[in-house]
């Protein structure tokens, strides 16, 4: 049975049956015929429940954002963000979807031609913990908005979020069996992803999960969209800003408690101006409010699970004993809870754990390099792209490096951070496919294409 665990204390918050068998065949085939007549509904009918749902979010912000801190630590401040940019996400859709999904007329030999998107029918989301409403409205949005209907596998350490968003979702008035929570173990999820009700798969989770799941959806021939790890490089040319790459820096690092796939993880920076850029961020890392999450000064929450504070210390210890040299945190606190410190890593080479790994946790390594050239090749000495941070005063030298950088997204001056009017995802061992934006709302329709031939005279 889930067991949600209080991050901040370690004491047993609540523990959720499990889904039988009979429920989740049950809500496969609502489902199906759920879907057989939203995506028959004209859009402006699909988009008015976005509207709806983007509503009912609103007014119960305050709830859903102290479930999250509760679940899995996130700073209340951060979880009431969390709660209101999904609200902003169904409106975007609301607003755009019509427009994403209109006939697109291509000239050939024929009377008329284009292509028509229709959607693929129901889709099973596999989501993670760290942003449980976020990460499901940015699927569920432009999904439903296209006519699919949507199965949600939560992780079960936030099952109670899962069941908050059917109620959500239900009191906006979604139809009968369009979209279901299920809680099940992880080893019910390949017959859900085999199973022939479900068309298509979306995960955003953990590489090695991804991995398992396209090999299963993939032995089954259905479409995936994955969004998985990330080691994202965080640039800072000499020629930057020091005080705002700092400042960006700190917020990169440390949102969410440094448990995000696009947090900045791996800072490079020019040997020239290294000494000055790590004094400026050290200080501002110093500064964080570590504590209680429910403290709307609360900066630094605990780590959502035991096991990943853990692993994470792990790393760190790794790194140092390969060379580099803990400026801050590093070590284990005493007290209850899963808290860790925020913690710098400096002369982080090429192969150490924390060059190398996924750091998920407030953790911020920093590698010198000595010239533009050798921070390329060291942002890409690494398996993931999913995003990518360059400082420089000189914009125009930097949009030329952003385009050697392997990666789903570069963002010049600036933090990476998903938005829902661009198109978000990874390459390489971060994943596939795209979420947000018109390339969003098409990872899960048929693309058809409509032929219409000239009438004979």
């Amino acid at each position: 049975m889930p067991t949600s665990i209080n991050p901040a204390t370690g004491d047993e918050l609540t523990t959720i049956d499990l889904h039988t068998a009979e429920y989740v065949d049950h809500a496969l085939d609502a489902a199906m015929r759920a879907q057989a007549s939203w995506g028959e509904q004209p859009i402006a009918k699909r988009t008015q429940l976005l509207t709806r749902i983007a509503e009912e979010l609103r007014t119960r912000v305050d709830e859903a954002a102290e479930l999250i801190t509760s679940e899995m630590g996130k700073p209340i401040t951060e979880a009431r963000a969390e709660v209101l940019k999904s609200a902003k996400t169904l409106d975007y859709y609301a607003d755009n979807a019509a427009r994403f999904l209109d006939f697109e007329e291509i000239e050939s030999d024929a009377e008329t031609s284009g292509v028509v998107f229709d959607p693929l029918g129901v889709v099973l989301a596999i989501m993670p913990w760290n942003y449980p409403f976020w990460q499901f409205f940015r699927f569920a949005a432009p999904a439903l908005a296209a006519g699919n209907a949507a199965i949600l596998k939560h992780a079960n350490n936030v099952a109670g979020c899962a069941m908050l968003i059917q109620e959500i979702m239900d009191a906006a008035g979604t139809p009968e069996g369009l979209f279901r929570a299920i809680i099940v173990d992880s080893s019910d999820v390949r017959g859900i992803i085999e199973d022939p009700r479900i068309a298509a798969v979306t995960l955003t989770g953990s590489t090695e999960v991804g991995a398992f799941v396209a090999s299963q959806a993939g032995g089954v021939l259905k479409k995936q969209v994955l969004e998985l790890g990330g080691s994202d490089p965080f640039i800072v040319l000499a020629d930057a800003d020091i005080d705002e790459a700092a400042r960006v820096a700190v917020k990169s690092r440390f949102n969410t408690t440094g448990q995000s796939c696009v947090n900045a993880k791996r800072f490079i920076v020019e040997e020239t101006i290294a000494e000055a850029f790590v004094e400026k961020f050290t200080t501002r890392a110093k500064a964080l409010i570590v504590g209680d999450p429910r403290d709307p000064d609360t900066q630094i929450g605990p780590m959502a699970r035991e096991n990943l504070r853990t692993e994470l210390h792990n790393q760190v210890e790794r790194t140092i004993a390969a060379g580099a040299t803990c400026l801050i945190g590093g070590e284990l606190p005493d007290g209850p809870g899963f808290f860790y410190p925020p913690t710098i890593l400096d002369g982080v080479e090429p192969g150490s754990a924390a060059f190398s790994e996924e750091t998920f946790g407030p953790v911020a390594s920093v590698t010198r390099c000595a010239d533009t050239e050798e921070a390329v090749r060291l942002a890409n000495d690494t398996e993931f792209g999913l995003g990518a941070t360059i400082f420089s005063g000189d914009v125009e030298n930097a949009t030329a490096i952003a385009r050697k950088i392997q990666a789903g997204a570069v963002f010049i001056n600036g933090q990476v951070a998903s938005d829902p009017r661009l198109p978000f995802g990874g390459i390489k061992r971060s994943g596939y496919g795209r979420e947000l934006s018109s390339y969003g709302i098409r990872e899960f329709v048929n693309m058809k294409t409509l032929w219409v031939g000239k009438e004979s005279v």
